[in-house]
């Protein structure tokens, strides 16, 4: 199995509540619905308000490599990266449990 971690910072100046960030987060709740390669899937704000934390994040787990590779090729997926890369930057973390 893989644990799939992103998290994701908001460029500077973008709110959490402008229309395209609701957007991006709409399209990202709604993937594990979507897509059956993914056999957990979370997603939500951090709550932690500091200078070193991260705003939003995606906790996920699929069962191999494969798997991985059709969720991050899945149109959906897509769909959602292409939105957040117009007002976020991330960091992901894929590790073996």
């Amino acid at each position: 199995m893989i644990r799939h971690l992103v998290l994701f910072k908001l460029n500077e100046g973008v709110a959490k509540d402008e229309p395209r960030v609701l957007a991006g987060v709409a399209a990202f709740e709604g993937l594990g619905k979507q897509i059956d390669e993914l056999r957990e899937w979370q997603c939500g704000w951090n709550l932690t308000v500091r200078d070193i934390a991260y705003d939003y994040a995606i906790n996920s787990l699929v069962d191999d490599a494969e798997a991985l590779q059709a969720y991050l090729t899945h149109p959906a997926h897509q769909a959602g990266v292409a939105l957040w890369r117009e007002f976020a930057t991330w960091v992901i973390a894929d590790i073996e449990v």
